[in-house]
């Protein structure tokens, strides 16, 4: 079986285990949606048989359009070797059109942003569903404590947490749906809520019908988590489990409506429809249930953003940080500087919004719009698959004008909260299109000279006594796809300044694929004994440990006896001593030399000041210290126009003056 299909294989493969993961970390988002989806729908209005019935049939077709049909069915197909979420579907694309790129970025700092809230809310609102109990209780610090202590655990791995959440939702979700189904006993009338003639009747013929589609949304917005978190657990466990959660999840809607309609003729207030399915008996439990829940989904969520971020620095749209993998697990990552900036903006939101009913503005709007990006990437996924072009055309018309709706629903809220999150996407934005675009403007400007020519040079330094040795192994990072082209500042870096002598220099290329986890190399033998490039070919979800991997293809050569690494200093050479090997690593840094226009300005300042941010390139590549060399080569993106510089003869002064100087 090829590694292709073992990869798939692996993807519909069905485990027990597979599924009470998939409840515990996919499903966490979507399934506390309960808590508070109804209130924002409801807002300060009476409440009356138009909401009650209208909000639940508005988000039974809701789940069963975005979620069921556009997620769990259709987007879940879009796997890149198991792998899900926009950048990966991105990457499947990418060959086709570069203007591809532009919605891949705005849908990802959109989702990276609403990860920022959704935490916030999701435990909010489940911790003041203790005030009919305890009203003066200071719910903040509490939520606060609890955020801390989930960002704390992220350095676990979502798969031993997976493990643990599991169980947890399973009761969740069962909690909610028997909560539900007896309240719809009670009143089993609410079922014709199913009917999407009563969304119709909301939307038409409330006072505020089509506004009411932005608390609708609520109901949804774990969707695009569910496609980033597929990789940890298998797209069949996602599949089948969702069929479970869908029924809690409509059962619990549908006994809201329920409950709503025995208060109908006034508003809400303080009052939560969830909490008003719980028994009095079983108000403390379940509370401490919610609470585990949202914990839960906050942690659907940020594991789906470690993903989403790690792809975004093999992609080069992020300045890279330190990636942990905690686990062995496939698709586990943790990022340490990204898991406290996260927090940092959590905790700035409950402190800014203090109550969940404030973040319900700022939530969703966000996500709608990764929702409208993924929508065309889909598209064009489709159309790449060479699917009916009726039917791709049809599936774009129906998911532009449903996520359109609620997108200009969503908007209303932008006065009061919604531009924290559309803020703070349009910042992400900017980051990965800076970063993108001055990595390209370093890529173009990298001036490359012929190998071939400088291989009798190398040969001859390296066998020159007069100079005295630098290294016994000399290795370089080089981007060049070609074997036969190297960097001038390479070349220009052994042979100028001080020559760098060598028995061997080496040549290291990593060339990123769009397959996740493909791990494999190639060696061109330029100059035997003097001159070897190396050429890694590694998934965007492999981490590029470079001493590692070029300590095993070294090893591997030495075997053939392709190379010969043994010290050629005669007193080492006859013990069997190894040659040591020293990296070279080249910075490029902003030459003064420089005539820019304003943008090209912007982009290469910002450029290099969040270079300064990111993890240096011997980090990056996982190298020794003790074994590396930096040097700085300065970039000149366009050099400055020559002064017409003239030279003069310098007046003689007259005997007569010199001596009245002296």
């Amino acid at each position: 079986m090829s590694a292709t299909e073992s990869s798939h294989h692996n993807l519909d493969k069905l485990t027990a285990g597979g599924l009470l993961v998939a409840v515990g970390i996919v499903f966490g988002d979507i399934g506390t949606s309960p808590l508070y989806t109804y209130r924002a729908i409801i807002e300060d209005h009476v409440v009356d048989e138009t909401l009650a019935l209208g909000g639940a049939s508005a988000i039974f077709w809701t789940l069963t359009f975005q979620t069921t049909l556009k997620y769990v069915l259709l987007t879940l197909r879009a796997d890149n070797k198991g792998e899900g979420g926009i950048f990966s579907l991105y990457t499947l694309i990418r060959r086709y059109a570069k203007w591809l790129l532009f919605p891949a970025i705005a849908g990802g700092s959109f989702l990276i942003a609403d990860s920022i809230i959704t935490p916030p809310i999701s435990v909010s609102s489940a911790i003041e569903g203790l005030r009919p109990l305890y009203p003066d209780l200071p719910t903040v610090p509490i939520v606060l404590a609890i955020l801390v202590v989930l960002f704390t655990v992220q350095q676990i791995g979502t798969d031993r947490l997976g493990t643990a959440f599991g169980p947890i939702m399973m009761v969740w979700f069962t909690m909610i749906g028997v909560v539900g189904i007896a309240q719809v006993l009670k009143d089993t009338s609410v079922i014709r809520a199913l009917n999407p003639v009563y969304a119709y009747r909301m939307i038409s013929e409330h006072d505020h019908g089509f506004w009411l589609l932005g608390g609708v949304f609520l109901c949804s917005t774990g969707a695009e988590a569910l496609y980033s978190d597929m990789g940890h657990v298998g797209r069949r466990n996602v599949q089948v489990s969702w069929i479970y959660v869908k029924l809690c999840l409509i059962l619990c809607y549908l006994g809201q409506a329920a409950w709503l309609l025995d208060h109908q003729g006034r508003p809400l207030g303080e009052s939560n429809s969830f909490f008003g399915l719980i028994p009095d008996w079983f108000m403390l439990p379940a509370i401490g249930i919610a609470t585990l829940a949202t914990i839960i989904a906050s942690q659907a969520l940020i594991s789906g953003t470690f993903t989403l971020v790690s792809e975004a620095f093999r992609l080069t749209l992020l300045p890279k940080l330190r990636i942990v993998f905690p686990s062995d697990a496939r698709g586990q990552v943790y990022i340490p500087a990204f898991n406290w900036l996260l927090m940092a903006g959590c905790i700035g939101v409950v402190l800014y919004f203090k109550e969940s009913k404030n973040m319900e503005a700022a939530f969703g709007l966000s996500v709608n719009l990764t929702m409208l990006m993924t929508t065309i990437l889909l598209a064009y996924y489709l159309y790449t698959r060479h699917v009916n072009l009726f039917v791709v055309f049809g599936l774009l018309a129906l998911y532009l004008t449903i996520e359109s709706a609620f997108l200009a629903a969503n908007l209303r809220k932008f006065a009061n909260g919604g531009w924290v999150t559309l803020m703070l996407g349009l910042v992400i934005i900017t980051i990965m299109y800076v970063w993108y675009r001055g990595s390209r403007i370093k890529r173009r400007l990298t001036s490359y000279v012929s190998l071939k020519d400088h291989l009798p040079i190398l040969k001859e330094l390296s066998n020159d006594p007069d100079v005295p040795k630098y290294a016994t192994n000399l290795v370089f990072l080089t981007s060049s796809d070609n074997p036969l082209l190297v960097e001038d500042h390479i070349i220009n870096s052994i042979l100028e300044r001080q020559p760098k002598r060598a028995d061997l220099y080496w040549l290291i290329h990593v060339d990123l694929v769009d397959e996740p986890y493909t791990a494999q190399y190639s060696v061109d033998i330029l100059e035997p004994e003097e001159v070897v490039r190396i050429t890694f070919q590694l998934g965007f979800r492999v981490q590029p440990r470079i001493n590692l991997l070029f300590k095993r293809v070294v090893e591997e050569m030495v075997r053939c006896c392709e190379v010969t690494i043994l010290s050629r200093y005669r007193s080492l050479q006859r013990h069997d001593i190894v040659g040591d090997f020293r990296f070279i690593i080249i910075n490029r840094f902003l030459s003064y030399e420089n005539d820019l226009d304003a943008i090209d300005t912007f982009i290469m300042n910002a450029y290099f000041a969040l270079k300064r941010l990111s993890i240096s390139d011997e980090k990056a590549y996982g190298l020794d210290y003790q074994n590396v060399t930096t040097e700085q080569v300065p970039l000149v993106v366009r050099p400055a126009e020559e002064l017409p510089l003239k030279r003069v003869s310098r007046p003689t002064s007259s005997p007569k003056t010199d001596k009245a100087v002296g």
